[in-house]
């Protein structure tokens, strides 16, 4: 079981049974012949921050879309928060449309391209799914809203549309829509690799502002820089297994694995580690 970081509540031995807001059971995903997850399990505690590192194709934005059902896992089992996805426990029966709603509810996800709505304003964009899935009061959500817009610096553009942003604004819009509905773990797929350069800097900033609030994050990333000073678990992937999970001071320091080895060594040669 990872380690409860200081930014964890206490909590009662009650409570110990929902400690894994994330827990990923012997996943695999094959699209036609080609096998992209091979019995992947990996387990998130709450307040914990796991970055997913590895070489471009090993898995890594399937397993995300696997976790919020967007890619139905082939064999394996997701509980968030205690409550499995996709299937009711201990059952074969796919859930309900209703249901499966219901769940990804609980599962906050940001895009690597925004995926924003072009039609909306980006006030409207944060408060759209608040308002339709969870039918929440709209005065109240547009309240929090505002204050979502203002914690990720964006306070003066809540009118605008996202044509007029820029690439790190409007990724920071989508992380700003994810915590509207305030989920149990957030999942981040490269949210900063088709950012301007220049750009990257202000979404890691707000990224890291939610490590050091204790939000639950899965991150898929090519930061390296990023991933050692935030996360509280690595998990390296490669040909769709994970092959090594460690602490980011021992794995970028001493990986044990070849495979591990000789991606570090990539990014050291780029100057990118």
């Amino acid at each position: 079981m990872p380690p409860v970081t200081a930014l964890e509540p206490a909590k009662s031995a009650s409570d110990q049974s929902t400690k894994n807001v994330l827990s990923i059971v012997g996943v695999s995903k094959s699209f036609g012949a080609n096998q992209v997850l091979h019995d992947v399990s990996l387990k998130v505690a709450q307040g914990e921050t796991v970055c997913l590192l590895g070489p471009s194709g090993c898995g890594k934005s399937t397993l995300l879309r696997c976790i919020n059902w967007l890619d139905v896992p082939d064999a394996g089992s997701v509980h968030v928060s205690g409550q499995r996805m996709g299937v009711h426990d201990n059952t074969r029966i796919k859930m309900s449309d209703a249901d499966l709603a219901k769940m990804r509810a609980r599962i906050g996800m940001v895009f690597q391209h925004f995926a924003l709505w072009p039609h909306l304003s980006v006030i409207d964009n944060v408060m759209e799914a608040p308002l339709h899935v969870l039918k929440r009061d709209r005065a109240t959500v547009r309240e929090e809203a505002v204050q979502l817009l203002e914690r990720v610096g964006l306070a003066d553009k809540y009118d605008q549309f996202p044509s007029r942003l820029s690439g790190g604004q409007k990724q920071r819009v989508g992380i700003a829509r994810a915590l509207a509905m305030k989920p149990d773990v957030l999942l981040f797929d490269e949210p900063t690799s088709a950012l301007d350069p220049m750009l990257v800097g202000e979404v890691l900033n707000v990224m890291k502002a939610l490590a050091n609030e204790g939000a639950t994050m899965v991150i898929v990333t090519h930061e390296m820089e990023f991933a050692r000073q935030v996360a509280d678990q690595i998990v390296f992937m490669d040909e769709g297994q994970v092959v090594e999970t460690s602490t980011p001071h021992k794995f970028f320091t001493s990986p044990e694995s070849a495979r591990a080895q000789k991606f570090l060594a990539r990014f050291h040669a780029h100057g990118d580690g």
